[in-house]
This record gives structure tokens, C-alpha cells and sequence, in this order.
């Protein structure tokens, strides 16, 4: 499964999204002249899917509670959270098979 720049524009969290967070990371990094490590635009990922979630938790609570939540709404949040999880998951999956080739190279 591969993700394109495309797939991760999809993915919001209110005013910004997935691609959005990568993208100004990268170029933070370009500017200040040091490489950013993965482990803190991960971080900042994951942090984004954290609030993805909780999203949809509210979103679902408040329906279930009836206090004004739309299905739709709900539904979109819940879908939104998923994708962003699914995501992240794929990206770790790539990760951990790119550190496992590099490791197994006979030098």
C-alpha cells in the first residue's frame, strides 16, 4: 500500500492536515540548515491523529447523548481519525521494513 502527496491531503484536523504538517516540517528544516528527524515530524503525526481521534470521539459522544451531533458529522470525524490511523500505520510499516533491508546489507 502506498500513499501519495495526493492521499494525504485528504486528511484534516480543522485548518491544517496531514500533508500540511510534513510539508512545513520539511521546510523548517530546509531553512534552518538542519535536517529534521523523522522521529519528530512522526511525533507531530501522530499528535495529529490524537486530535483526529478525540474529534471523533466528541463528535460520537455527543451524538449518542443527543446533544446536537449530526450522524454525518460523526461519521465523517470517525472516517477522518481511521485514515489518519491507517496512514501513520503504513508509514511505520515502511520504516520498520527499510530499517530491516539496511540492516540485512552484507558490507
Amino acid at each position: 500500500m502506498e500513499f501519495s502527496a495526493g492521499a494525504l491531503r485528504g486528511i484534516s484536523t480543522g485548518s491544517t492536515n496531514f500533508a500540511e504538517v510534513l510539508n512545513r516540517a520539511s521546510q523548517s528544516s530546509v531553512k534552518s540548515g538542519e535536517p529534521s528527524p523523522f522521529a519528530d515530524l512522526f511525533s507531530n503525526a501522530v499528535g495529529q491523529i490524537d486530535q483526529l481521534e478525540d474529534q471523533a470521539r466528541v463528535e460520537v459522544d455527543r451524538m449518542m447523548t443527543g446533544s446536537g451531533a449530526d450522524v454525518h458529522q460523526a461519521m465523517i470525524a470517525t472516517q477522518k481519525a481511521s485514515m489518519a490511523f491507517e496512514l501513520a500505520l503504513a508509514v511505520r510499516n515502511k520504516a520498520v521494513q527499510a530499517y530491516q533491508s539496511v540492516m540485512g546489507m552484507q558490507f
